[in-house]
C-alpha cells in the first residue's frame, strides 16, 4: 500500500528566512503521526504546505499518491488551522452546514454527518448557538467537526487540542483512535509530550528541521531515557 503522505526535500523560506529546511517525512496509510514541537519551530509552515495552502521553494508533498496543491485532493482531506476560521455570525449548525455544502454530499448524507460531528465533539446541544457566544473550546471543538465534516480518508490537525479541557481532550484522543482504527491517517501537530506518547510516530521539529523521528519506543530505545522530553532536549530541542 502506498505511503499516504510523502514530503520530500520540502524547504521553505520567507525573504532570509529559512522556515524549513529539507524536511523528509512519509507517512503510513492509517497511522497518527505526531509533529512535535515548540512555537515557531515550522510546525504550521509544514502543515499548511501539505495541506496545498503553501508552496515550498524547493521540493514537493505527494498526499493519496497525488502532488499537492490539488483542488480534488481537498475531498479527501480535513484540516483544522490553529486559527478558528469559523463564521461568528452564523450558528455552529449553519456552520456546519455551510462547510458541509463544500464537499460533494447528498442532503441525507450532509444531515448525517453534521449531526456525526456534533455529536463527536460534544457540541449537539449548542448548534443552536451563534458562535459568536461559543467559549474558545467550544470553538476549537467546532472547528474539530468542520475538519470531520466530509468524512476524510487524511486529517490534518493544527494544534488540535489547545484550549480543550483535559476530559474532552481525552475524548477526541478516543475518537482519533476510533478513526485510525478505521484506516484514516491522522497527522498532528502538538506541544504537549503526553499528546506525543498517544502517537504511533513522531518527528521532533526544531529550527525548521527534523532533529529526530521514530516512534516512542523506538526513540526510547535510541536515546536510553524513557521521557520524550528528556529525548528532545537531548536530540538538540531546547526547552521552551
Amino acid at each position: 500500500m502506498p505511503s499516504t503522505i510523502i514530503v520530500d526535500s520540502v524547504s521553505k523560506s520567507f525573504g532570509n528566512k529559512v522556515v524549513l529546511n529539507k524536511i523528509d517525512l512519509t507517512v503510513e496509510p492509517g497511522q497518527i503521526y505526531g509533529l512535535i514541537g515548540p512555537s515557531g519551530s515550522g510546525k504550521t509552515t509544514l502543515v499548511k504546505i501539505i495541506v496545498g495552502m503553501d508552496r515550498p521553494t524547493e521540493g514537493n508533498v505527494h498526499v493519496l499518491g497525488t502532488a499537492v496543491p490539488n483542488l480534488n485532493l481537498l475531498q479527501e482531506m480535513g484540516y483544522m488551522a490553529q486559527a478558528d476560521a469559523l463564521y461568528s455570525d452564523l450558528t455552529g449548525e449553519e456552520n456546519l452546514a455551510f462547510f458541509a455544502s463544500l464537499f460533494k454530499l447528498k442532503k441525507s448524507m450532509k444531515k448525517e454527518r453534521i449531526a456525526y460531528a456534533a455529536e463527536l465533539v460534544n457540541l449537539t446541544s449548542h448548534l443552536k448557538k451563534k458562535v459568536r457566544d461559543y467559549s474558545g473550546g467550544m470553538k476549537r471543538r467546532l472547528s474539530l467537526a468542520v475538519a470531520l465534516i466530509q468524512d476524510p480518508q487524511v486529517l490534518i490537525l493544527d494544534e488540535p487540542t489547545v484550549g480543550i479541557d483535559p476530559e474532552l481532550r481525552q475524548s477526541i484522543w478516543a475518537e482519533l483512535r476510533y478513526l485510525k482504527e478505521k484506516g484514516k491517517t491522522i497527522l498532528i501537530t502538538t506541544h504537549v509530550m503526553d499528546e506525543a506518547e498517544k502517537c504511533d510516530q513522531l518527528a521532533m521539529v526544531r529550527d525548521g528541521e527534523i532533529i529526530t523521528s521514530g516512534s516512542p519506543s523506538e526513540l526510547r530505545e535510541k536515546y536510553g531515557i524513557t521521557s520524550l522530553e528528556e529525548i528532545f532536549l537531548k536530540a538538540g530541542g531546547k526547552s521552551e
